[in-house]
């Protein structure tokens, strides 16, 4: 009888410690255990998979662990607006996307903000490529701070472990514009392609992950000719980055950026098998803080005053330096329209360029920091479209920008 009441016993300990455990979890991670994806490649996971691991990433078993991006004691505010009058049915919008965050900020103020997938303004959702243009941002900083000469400094100066490769004679401008001329496959339903095996790559001992893979790529074409999407090489530069300036990613975002902007949440950034951060992908914040990177870019990447980037340095990043063709847009699964704003569509540095003098960056699956100076526009979206590159959802929201900029113009003109 003892015997059996110390059984109950124990039963109720437990049952009373994994209730207890479970009321200290977030609802993001109480979501991924739910739905755990039980393999690394998460562009073939299925929806629900994707759903619970996108606002948890960084708490995933089975993934590389993950650097905190330490945020300060004061977040900066964002006041709110009125809301804009749009003539969409935003419901409607948001569901067509399967959205998890949007937030419109114009004039530097909130004029709209809405959640959905169960996620909220406390979560952190995966940027996915939209951590590329935080990297460029760093590279700036780094050319600001002295630790980088020059854009036209040979990668090869900065890692010598592409000395004799396909990258030796590359410079960190063309690596920046996605023009190096290297052999690169981005194409994200093939589980052969480059970006599907690089982060499996089993790397020579004492060699970065991304330095092992990509050094043995060969050469396509001519340097600085044609615009080739390329992960990898945002993943290059992040390991330039981090040799240059003697510190993690993390750390010298947050020391840039994080902190002094007054972001409201820490973020996290994934590692890849070797540690470095995975500077093409994968940074973790909050979509509100998301919102206040698009606006400090906006605002000229000004701290107290003094922009962290040297002179003219962002005007260059989000204007124009290589024009992208239908071939090259096609190869990522992404149709070419003349009858979007994408139509002269261009990239910067490691920024998307639309022929209406905006600019974007973006990631697979919907994510997307869209910024338009004319109008003194921000717009915010997370989100898990069926498709890493879906067509249908991308020339919805591109309309979406669309609507949006003439609700601005449609109130501008009536003041």
């Amino acid at each position: 009888m003892n015997f059996k009441k110390t059984i109950v016993g124990l039963f109720i300990l437990l049952g009373l410690t994994f209730c207890s455990w479970w009321l200290t979890l977030d609802k993001e991670t109480r979501g991924l255990l739910k739905t755990v994806p039980t393999n690394r490649d998460l562009l073939f996971w299925t929806q629900a998979q994707r759903d619970a691991a996108f606002r948890a990433l960084d708490r995933l078993p089975i993934l590389a662990k993950a650097h905190d991006i330490p945020a300060g004691n004061t977040p900066s505010p964002l006041p709110n607006g009125p809301e804009l009058k749009l003539s969409i049915d935003i419901d409607q919008y948001m569901a067509g996307q399967r959205s998890a965050a949007l937030i419109i900020l114009q004039d530097g103020k909130v004029r709209f903000e809405k959640y959905g997938l169960d996620f909220d303004k406390q979560g952190r959702w995966t940027s996915f490529s939209v951590a590329k243009s935080f990297t460029a941002t760093l590279i700036g900083a780094a050319i600001q701070d002295g630790y980088i000469k020059s854009m036209d400094d040979k990668v090869s100066l900065y890692i010598p472990e592409m000395k004799g490769s396909a990258y030796d004679d590359v410079s960190i401008r063309q690596l920046m514009t996605m023009t190096s001329g290297v052999q690169w496959n981005e194409h994200y339903n093939d589980k052969n392609s480059d970006v599907a095996k690089f982060m499996d790559h089993q790397p020579e001992k004492g060699v970065d992950t991304f330095i092992s893979y990509m050094r043995q790529l060969p050469r396509k074409n001519p340097a600085g000719e044609l615009w080739h999407y390329s992960t990898g090489e945002t993943n290059l530069v992040g390991a330039l980055l981090e040799k240059a300036t003697k510190k993690p990613l993390a750390q010298y975002l947050s020391e840039k950026v994080w902190i002094p902007l007054g972001m409201e949440q820490k973020g996290t950034w994934l590692l890849n098998k070797t540690g470095l951060e995975i500077s093409g992908c994968c940074i973790q914040a909050a979509a509100r803080d998301y919102a206040r990177f698009g606006q400090f870019i906006l605002d000229g990447a000004m701290i107290n005053g003094q922009s962290i980037l040297p002179e003219g340095w962002l005007k260059e990043a989000t204007s124009k330096r290589v024009s992208i063709t239908a071939k090259e847009l096609a190869e990522l699964g992404i149709e070419k329209r003349e009858d979007l704003f994408e139509k002269d569509l261009g990239y910067g540095y490691f920024w998307w360029i639309y022929s209406d003098g905006s600019y974007g960056a973006q990631g697979i699956f919907g994510q997307g920091i869209f910024i338009d100076p004319q109008r003194k526009l921000v717009i915010v979206s997370n989100a898990d479209w069926d498709k890493a590159n879906d067509q249908q959802s991308s020339d919805a929201r591109t309309a979406f920008y669309q609507a949006v900029q003439k609700a601005v113009d449609a109130e501008t003109n009536k003041n």
